[in-house]
């Protein structure tokens, strides 16, 4: 991947070309890709980029670069409003923190009627996020909003997240790539790692949520499904569905408002 990008050729053009002499300029630039990730920077932002639910995202230390779990959020989303019998249904969704707008951005190309709010307490992260829309040509069918709260829209139909969710006290056990080189502002959750959660859950977040009926999906961590649960208020919330990962683990919850 690093001398493919040296290079700027596709996996093709490297594996028809192995047996022919490098570049002049190959070999200095090869090295100083190499001294990075000995370094432990990680592949994604030496490179710049990583894939997406098929696309392609731009990615800097502003921004966690996306992770396939997440991809299981956006599969929710898509099976919340694809199950909408409305045949003429154009939900409004709310991508909280979004990042490098991955998830927002890969539902936009997806539902080519939806709108979308996309928030983040980071202003680099969404410059980042903007960018991304722009080269996947949805950037005007999504609000990018500098907050931690939810826009207090009235007809909201989706909200989405992937929050930061690692405890503080894990910080010095996560791997160097992590731990020095992500945003700890997308990775901390505070004191439990549930800090988040306990806004997106709120009694508040009832009142944002079309009367149609709403849902609040969110990622958690690998060990956090039955404590956020725990977090969903019975008389407003129904756990609807859970997705779990290649490995079995839960790690996308599904919440409708009663």
């Amino acid at each position: 991947m690093l001398a493919r990008h040296v290079l700027g050729w596709d996996l093709t053009k490297l594996a028809v070309s192995l047996r022919d002499a490098p570049p002049p300029s190959f070999q200095d630039h090869y090295d100083a890709a190499i001294a990075r990730r000995l370094e432990r920077e990680p592949v994604s932002q030496i490179v710049g980029h990583r894939e997406f639910w098929g696309l392609d995202f731009e990615v800097t230390r502003d921004v966690l670069t996306p992770r396939p779990e997440t991809e299981f959020a956006v599969q929710a989303v898509l099976d919340v409003c694809r199950a909408n019998p409305a045949p003429d249904f154009r939900p409004i969704i709310v991508d909280v923190g979004t990042g490098s707008g991955c998830i927002a951005i890969a539902l936009a190309t997806e539902l080519p009627r939806a709108m979308f709010i996309a928030s983040d307490t980071s202003l680099p992260a969404l410059t980042v996020a903007r960018r991304n829309a722009v080269r996947h040509g949805v950037a005007h069918r999504i609000a990018f909003l500098h907050t931690r709260k939810i826009p207090p829209e009235n007809d909201i139909d989706i909200i989405v997240s992937n929050p930061p969710y690692i405890p503080e006290a894990q910080k010095e056990a996560l791997s160097p790539e992590v731990r020095l080189f992500e945003p700890h502002t997308a990775l901390f959750g505070g004191t439990s790692g549930l800090l988040y959660y306990e806004d997106l859950l709120s009694e508040r977040v009832y009142w944002d949520l079309d009367r149609s009926g709403g849902r609040v999906i969110v990622e958690v961590g690998h060990d956090q499904a039955a404590a956020v649960a725990a977090l969903a208020d019975p008389r407003w919330w129904t756990l609807e569905r859970t997705y779990r990962d290649l490995q079995g683990i839960e790690r996308t919850l599904v919440f409708a408002r009663r």
